[in-house]
């Protein structure tokens, strides 16, 4: 009996494994290939990570063979028996036509004439309204402080004792800020409806975080952390108001009302949910106001042919791009597809000498910012109708902040005691948003009427990465960075 349960565990155990398969796509120098398109069936498929791993569950594939297809790399289709015998490697080789040597030796492409054409032909290669979208999302954040000074200045309501406790504390907590760095992981899946560019509802299938609570130290979070402290050390009989600089916060704060919130169900805002989703969209299409077309602006930026490559059997161009005006601020490259003149794929990055949004009031409010990161990639696939659509998209973004903040605890009480404390930080910030469509359909009207969305949805917290979560979905594979990362509960165990 125990001999019979032993084999049948593990039949079981092999079955469910033997459902998906991780794989990584590289060229001939085993170099990875990232945002590789992997086709399991017509209308289903995953893409590689920045790393070249993918997962696929291999109950969505149609047959027992897989296609590969990636901008500026011969396309292959591979059996998946071929796939395991070759160690989960997938080899694909650089594209090479001799159509585009005899192309580039009659002429040399005009790189405007080329934008000009991509701009006459939006109408018929882009559509945008009346649609649903079933994408997986990722949020990756870092924050690091090379700076943090917190300390209790004047204190008329609190003991000798209690002022020189509560910097002690405060300086604990300084060290354990300045000794760590947060990464944060957000990842959900669901349907967008899209009506236009202004309305679209979501309706969010599944949400995790994967976080390390003990070392969550954003900007908003170090302050709470600081106040948080503080208030343990006053009167928890009373609330306090706060004030800071010359702003005066009426909410009011009780060491009381942090306790009450132990049980309380993590939620993640739908609205900005869904503002993170359909702005990276909007961006991606060609509405007027969209980063796109901006891009492909030639009174914005100028434009020269750098060479062809090929996707799919066709020639692309690829064209660079750099600032023409002032206000213009990106680089990189479009390539564009020859036959439709659509742009199948985006790359870009701050221009020369190029920076952000900058906020300096150093001196008159304590407060310093500057976005020195916005790089990202947009990627295209064309449809059954010969349209374009967003398939993955991927934005970065990176600021430098400085904040000296005088803050005031005051007594809601007669005697009005006050707690000064000085807060200054100094860091750096960095993030990263990937968007992949699962799939895309037209939006069924009256669904879209009769869908209520939510104010917020529950999310899963998780202490480390788990492959199980979504394994039923095509989701991005995690890079190495999340799939080694463990909360410090989990380590201790």
């Amino acid at each position: 009996m125990k001999t019979y349960l032993l084999i049948f565990g593990f039949l079981i155990t092999n079955f469910t494994f033997s459902q998906s398969l991780t794989a990584k796509v590289v060229d001939l120098n085993d170099n990875p290939i990232p945002f590789a398109t992997v086709q399991t069936a017509e209308n289903s498929g995953v893409i590689t990570n920045e790393e070249g791993f993918f997962t696929i569950n291999l109950e969505d594939v149609s047959s027992d063979s897989i296609t590969f297809s990636c901008l500026g790399f011969a396309s292959q289709t591979i059996s998946i028996d071929d796939i395991k015998k070759n160690n989960n490697i997938v080899i694909l080789e650089e594209f090479i036509d001799e159509l585009s040597k005899v192309f580039l030796s009659n002429t040399t492409p005009d790189a405007d004439d080329i934008i000009q054409k991509v701009n006459n032909n939006i109408s018929k290669n882009y559509k945008h309204d009346n649609q649903t979208v079933q994408f997986f999302h990722r949020n990756t954040a870092y924050a690091d402080f090379d700076r943090f000074e917190a300390k209790v200045t004047k204190a008329s309501g609190m003991r000798r004792k209690q002022h020189e406790g509560v910097n002690k504390s405060l300086d604990s907590l300084t060290r354990n800020i300045i000794n760590n760095s947060t990464v944060y992981f957000q990842d959900y899946l669901g349907d967008l409806m899209i009506k236009n560019r202004k309305e679209a509802k979501l309706d969010v299938k599944k949400a995790t975080s994967l976080v390390d609570n003990s070392k969550n130290f954003s900007l908003d979070n170090v302050q709470t952390k600081a106040q948080d402290l503080i208030l343990k050390y006053l009167d928890t009989t009373l609330t306090y108001k706060l004030k800071t600089g010359i702003i005066k916060v009426e909410d009011s704060l009780s060491l009381k009302s942090n306790n009450d919130d132990k049980d309380f169900e993590e939620m993640y805002d739908v609205k900005n949910l869904k503002g993170e989703t359909h702005g990276l969209l909007h961006d991606a299409q060609t509405y007027d106001d969209s980063f796109m077309k901006k891009i492909i602006n030639p009174d914005l930026y100028k434009y020269e042919f750098i060479d062809v490559t090929g996707f799919n059997g066709e020639l692309v161009y690829i064209i660079g791009f750099k600032p023409r005006r002032a206000k213009a601020k990106y680089a990189g490259k479009l390539y564009i597809a020859d036959e439709t003149f659509a742009v199948i794929k985006l790359d870009y990055d701050f221009g020369k000498g190029k920076r952000g949004e900058k906020f300096n009031l150093k001196l008159l409010l304590g407060i310093k910012y500057i976005e020195n990161i916005n790089k990202g990639t947009i990627i295209f696939q064309k449809n059954i109708d010969s349209t374009y659509s967003p398939k993955y998209i991927k934005q970065e973004e990176g600021r430098y902040f400085y904040v000296n903040r005088p803050i005031k605890f005051i007594e809601n009480s007669r005697a009005k005691n006050k707690v000064g404390f000085n807060f200054v930080i100094e860091g750096s910030a960095k993030s990263k948003q990937e968007l992949f469509i699962i799939n895309k359909s037209s939006l069924n009207q009256s669904t879209f009427t009769s869908f209520t969305e939510p104010e917020d949805i529950p999310y899963q917290t998780l202490k480390q990465y788990d492959p199980s979560i979504w394994k039923a979905y095509n989701a991005i594979e995690p890079l190495e960075e999340m799939k080694r990362f463990k909360s410090s509960e989990e380590n201790q165990k």
